[in-house]
């Protein structure tokens, strides 16, 4: 296995953009000003986390690079830094020898030489409640004596780090002004230390200031094991206040969608809980999982599906993050593989909207389901492909339902059809993040559904449409997505992601054309280095 050369990896480097994120902090408040500070600062901390939880030779490699000398060094100094780890998802080796050819499928969130049959022969032994524990969120799987199989809480796994956070966390609720930025920094503080994160996820989606983190273990993307265990990750941002305003005249449509969704109806939710508060926001600082690789535009959460069934969730949109994006990225790649006819249709006012409506739909849809008479979640059942599958439901969902706000006046009718083309041309944008991430394999599945259905048109290295025919095909496959999650389908979530999660002959076509086209950005931010 031959490693990149200097130069090699400085190409590689230069497939994310550098990327300077600008925010405006004049108007906060001379106490939330401070409580930001040491939000960043517990921020910071959260890189460490996130280090460790992904490969257990992390600490040794930050070691190894910390002081470059070649060109080489600095180049993996530089790409290890940005990758948080010797991996990339966009190339099938690593770029730092001795480490294993692909990261741990269980990352360091459990013993690199565990197996799935081990595993459950060893959950069959538990009860109820340490089941729950050895698959939760918050809890890492390690060997005692003997080898034996044990559960260790991230409080007690991440202890001196997670202690250090709560004490930045608790300064910025002593420092801050607004009262639910006090109360949440004070709540995510304890529950650090606690390992009980509910009620600061309910602190979290009362945050209502000018101030908004979210701070914690959220995503699963890395455990592809399992899919059970959450890495940690900080967003710091302000708010835009006027721009929040207006978007949260969309929560008071999320049940009618809901009703209507192209499902069988006892898989709706007649009563959807929580508000569903939606920000615009301008990143100021980010971390761990957050920074490692590939942004995220927005997020919704909380993921914890007691708390969204009881509370509901919040959708957050970082707007300097998107204009970055679509400026650097997206409208590059428009250029290059839309036909003339279809150019002028991308616009980010599209590109920011569906991404709203990709958020809004994570948290429609199934969650708490029922599979052969035993409560479960979506995320239990589909397990590894969960992830994949859930971004593709939101993906397509979120153009279904903006589809449907544009059929009943909500949404104009001058969006219909930058909608769609935007949606196209990110389609690729996506699926350059390569088909092992999940946001690149769900793409991959709405991409090659929709070719197959002939609303989607390919060949010579470029892409087209058939604006008639696309709204029944996006019904067809929200359908079907959320009818397989609903039934707790492993098999069929499978079968859907190996038939349509691949790249094609001709879609790798189009994608050689990119080549030079940057395939994220590299941010760094205007008031923290």
């Amino acid at each position: 296995m031959t490693q990149p050369n200097a130069n090699e990896l400085r190409a590689m480097h230069s497939r994310f953009a550098p990327t300077l994120l600008r925010a405006d902090l004049s108007g906060l408040s001379t106490g939330d000003r401070k409580a930001l500070d040491h939000c960043v600062k517990a921020a910071r901390i959260v890189n460490e986390l996130y280090f460790r939880q992904v490969y257990s030779g992390n600490p040794g490699l930050r070691k190894q690079l910390a002081n470059p000398n070649t060109e080489l060094e600095h180049a993996q100094h530089d790409y290890f830094h940005l990758r948080k780890g010797p991996w990339c998802p966009l190339d099938l080796t690593p770029f730092i020898a001795g480490v294993p050819e692909k990261q741990p499928e269980g990352a360091n969130l459990y013993p690199e030489d565990l197996t799935k049959e081990e595993f459950e022969a060893w959950i069959g032994t538990l009860s109820a409640e340490e089941q729950a524990a050895a698959r939760g969120f918050f809890t890492v799987i390690r060997r005692g004596k003997g080898r034996k199989l044990k559960v260790v809480p991230y409080s007690q796994e991440y202890a001196g780090l997670l202690r250090k956070a709560a004490r930045h966390l608790r300064r910025a609720s002593v420092a801050a002004d607004d009262l639910t930025l006090r109360a949440f920094t004070a709540s995510r503080a304890d529950a650090l230390l606690s390992n009980s994160y509910s009620d600061s996820d309910v602190a979290w989606l009362g945050l209502n200031g000018a101030v908004e983190i979210a701070f914690g273990p959220y995503e699963t993307y890395e455990d592809t094991l399992f899919g059970y265990k959450a890495l940690f990750e900080a967003y710091v941002t302000v708010v835009n206040a006027t721009e929040s305003a207006n978007l949260q005249l969309y929560a008071v449509h999320l049940q009618g969608l809901e009703n209507n969704l192209p499902i069988d109806e006892r898989f709706r939710c007649p009563n959807l809980a929580g508000s569903s508060p939606m920000k615009v926001v301008d990143l100021v600082y980010a971390s761990g999982e957050a920074m490692s690789g590939i942004m995220t535009a927005a997020f919704n959460l909380p993921n914890d599906e007691a708390v969204r069934e009881t509370h509901g969730t919040k959708q957050v949109l970082l707007k300097n993050v998107q204009r970055a994006k679509f400026d650097l990225v997206l409208t590059p790649i428009a250029r290059r593989i839309l036909p003339d006819r279809l150019q002028h249709y991308t616009s980010f006012e599209a590109f920011f909207t569906h991404i709203l409506w990709h958020e809004l739909f994570h948290g429609l849809g199934p969650h708490n389901i029922t599979v052969n008479g035993n409560a479960t979640t979506v995320r239990l059942s589909l397990t590894t492909d969960h992830s994949a599958f859930e971004e593709a439901k939101a993906d397509i969902c979120g153009l279904w339902g903006m589809r449907r706000m544009i059929d009943e006046g909500v949404l104009p009718g001058a969006l219909l059809k930058p909608m769609y083309v935007t949606y196209l041309a990110s389609a690729f944008r996506s699926m350059r993040f390569g088909i092992e991430e999940a946001h690149g394999k769900g793409q991959a599945l709405q991409f090659n559904y929709l070719v197959e259905k002939g609303a989607f048109k390919i060949g010579g290295g470029m892409v087209d449409l058939d604006f008639d025919l696309l709204q029944q095909a996006v019904s067809d496959l929200c359908g079907e997505i959320m009818t397989i999650q609903a039934n707790g389908n492993a098999a069929a979530a499978r079968a859907m992601l190996e038939k349509y999660g691949t790249i094609t002959p001709a879609m790798q076509e189009v994608l050689d054309r990119l080549s030079d086209v940057p395939v994220d950005i590299a941010p760094t931010f205007e008031h923290y280095q």
